[in-house]
């Protein structure tokens, strides 16, 4: 055993490379994206460190060209995933015992894998099959990632530093312990990043997993999986379960042995499992921590002293990277109708500037979403604005599915603040607006807070200090990361812990602390030096 006091430093965020004109960087990324187009890969369930073929098939494809095969996954059933918790419970405990800092080397080892050799890979699978251009890829599969696996590393150290005092004769210590079972991570189709988090996170501090990736990114979520196999993780600590929601979610949701869910995704399904957890609570050997994130309808807010530029950039980068597919993109905004004018002309500008295609061209901003069933619900919500005497479609529209699910940057005027693309979650390329009078900027920031059901992400632009100060209080329940004069979006891990309340999830944030103690069970240990020989008190004895 080793009798050193381990030490990880607290990290840096990892560069994010901009893949400039002629760079070499640009070159290679490219050279990974023919070299995977060029192929089809077979991608297996991973269980108790071997590869399982149901032959029961799905296909991977590119959003942006869907006829293109990128290959094809097996999806698992109830055999699967019991045997997949049965992988999981035989490795729990000797990864459980294992010393903390050989646990977290490996996942230090995943970061340097995926920083180096492995970056063009996972950015290349996330561009291809979730249809993300290279800023977005980079930022998120590479940068992102690597950082949850060192900032976690590093929260994990400060945790297990934690101990309590101890008074004279004796010792008083806590262990965090995992916690006594399994960890199902159902993870999203929109970040690589937030996939590979949600099982690695509680491995790290000794959890075995299921992990089912969304059926949209079990693409990169494979070359994930396997970059944490090189890195020396462990058989059965996770196991790589795909398939549909309810044949895997069913059989993991009804084992005794479920001590945890990491989720992010929609509402509903969580809602869901929440219910079911509810419903088989007498089962389990100890009550599961649940943990989710669930999107939301997010906002910018602006001020009549707000700088019109800025506020149409806002809304351009917040509502449009990424398709609006960002659980924390721009989804509604509240602006002046002082600075309205300007702020339109800006913003249709810049809207008009953008190009959208395959994110193998390296010059378009905008991509496709993610897939039918996405395309098909986002171009209901356009028809309904379009056939509306409520709204107004200002730009965009344009919906093409003909090679790839394209739809255009559309911003809605909306002429009544409670319009159903203002409150729903469209989880598109879609923006909606309501101008309100400039001197009912107290009573707007009161509709924004109760317009909606969700509190992820939002923003206020204004110059005036006391504008913000104002908004900041009375916003303070309607979004888990709140930003002034910026974009709702672009959290970064260390620098904003990322999260919301209300029907926006759990609050964990993901990138911190807190996020990580959700997945430890503690004991206090305390031991005396000299034990008392006699039962008496001294406030017994009499004078």
């Amino acid at each position: 055993m080793p009798n050193a006091f381990f030490k990880i430093d607290r990290p840096s965020n990892e560069p994010i490379k901009a893949y400039g004109a002629g760079s070499i960087e640009k070159q290679s990324l490219k050279a990974k994206i023919a070299e995977l187009k060029s192929g089809q890969v077979d991608i297996p369930l991973i269980i108790g460190g071997q590869e399982v073929r149901t032959g029961q098939t799905a296909q991977c494809v590119c959003p942006h060209d869907h006829q293109h095969v990128l290959g094809v996954y097996h999806k698992a059933g109830q055999a699967e995933v019991e045997q997949a918790i049965e992988a999981a419970m035989a490795a729990r405990k000797e990864w459980a015992a294992m010393d903390w800092h050989d646990r977290l080397a490996i996942f230090l080892k995943a970061a340097d894998l995926l920083a180096g050799p492995h970056r063009d890979l996972l950015n290349a699978a996330t561009m291809l099959s979730q249809s993300k251009n290279a800023f977005q890829a980079e930022i998120d599969s590479a940068c992102e990632m690597v950082d949850f696996f060192r900032f976690n590393c590093y929260f994990a150290t400060q945790i297990f530093a934690n101990q309590p005092e101890s008074a004279p004769g004796m010792w008083n210590r806590s262990e965090y312990r995992p916690l006594e079972g399994f960890v199902f991570a159902v993870t999203p189709f929109n970040f690589t990043s937030i996939a590979g988090n949600l099982p690695t996170a509680p491995a790290m501090v000794g959890n075995a997993a299921l992990w089912k990736p969304a059926s949209s990114a079990v693409y990169s979520a494979y070359f994930l999986m396997k970059l944490l196999i090189e890195a020396g993780i462990p058989p059965g600590v996770i196991n790589f379960v795909p398939g549909p929601g309810a044949a895997v979610g069913d059989p993991a949701l009804a084992s005794e042995h479920l001590a945890g869910i990491h989720f992010t995704g929609s509402t509903g399904v969580f809602q869901s499992m929440w219910r079911t957890v509810g419903e088989n609570i007498e089962k389990y050997r100890s009550y599961p921590r649940v943990v989710g994130e669930t999107g939301g309808k997010d906002f910018v807010f602006a001020h009549k002293s707000a700088d019109p530029q800025q506020v149409a950039t806002a809304l351009v980068r917040g509502a449009f990277e990424y398709q609006g597919q960002k659980c924390s993109a721009a989804s509604r905004a509240y602006i002046p109708d002082t600075i309205w004018d300007e702020v339109r002309e800006t913003a249709l500008r810049q809207i008009g500037e953008l190009k959208m295609g395959t994110p193998e061209d390296f010059t378009n901003f905008v991509n496709a979403v993610i897939d039918r069933p996405a395309f098909e619900s986002i171009k209901e919500y356009i028809e309904y604005a379009r056939q509306s005497t409520d709204a107004e479609i200002l730009v965009g529209g344009t919906c093409d599915d003909s090679t790839g699910y394209f739809i255009e940057p559309t911003v809605i005027l909306a002429g009544k603040p409670d319009f159903k693309t203002m409150v729903e979650e469209i989880f598109g390329p879609v923006l909606t607006v309501y101008v309100y009078p400039a001197d009912q900027f107290a009573e707007t920031l009161e509709l924004c807070d109760k317009t909606s059901p969700y509190a992820l992400t939002g923003a206020i632009l204004a110059r005036d200090r006391t504008a913000i100060v104002q908004a900041t209080e009375a916003l303070s329940n309607a979004a888990g990361n709140f930003y002034i004069n910026d974009k709702p979006t672009g959290a970064v891990v260390g620098q904003q812990p990322f999260g919301g309340a209300r029907a926006s999830g759990t609050n964990d944030k993901a990138g911190s602390m807190l996020n990580m103690l959700r997945w430890l069970c503690p004991r206090t240990i305390k031991e005396t030096f000299a034990p008392p020989t006699d039962y008496r008190y001294t406030f017994m004895e009499e004078a």
